[in-house]
C-alpha cells in the first residue's frame, strides 16, 4: 500500500519536472521561430499594404499592440 502512494508521488514530481522542462524547451524553440511583432516587422507590413508608415502611426499601433497584450481578453 505505502509503495503504490510513493510510487505514484514520485511518478507526479517527475511528471511536473518533465512537463515544466518540455513545456519551456517548446516556448524558447516557438519564440525563436516566431518572434513578436517589432516596429521593423510592422513598418514593412504597412508598406506591403500600401501605406505611408509615419512616425505618428507606428507609435499608435505599437501602443495598441502593447495594450492587446497587457488586458485579457475573453476570445477562446
Amino acid at each position: 500500500m505505502i509503495g503504490w502512494i510513493l510510487g505514484i508521488l514520485i511518478g507526479l514530481i517527475i511528471g511536473l519536472v518533465g512537463g515544466f522542462f518540455g513545456a519551456r524547451a517548446y516556448m524558447k524553440k516557438y519564440f525563436q521561430d516566431n518572434p513578436p511583432v517589432n516596429e521593423d516587422m510592422l513598418r514593412t507590413m504597412m508598406m506591403q499594404m500600401g501605406q505611408k508608415p509615419s512616425a505618428k502611426k507606428m507609435n499608435q499601433m505599437m501602443n495598441q499592440m502593447k495594450q492587446a497584450q497587457k488586458t485579457p481578453s475573453n476570445r477562446v
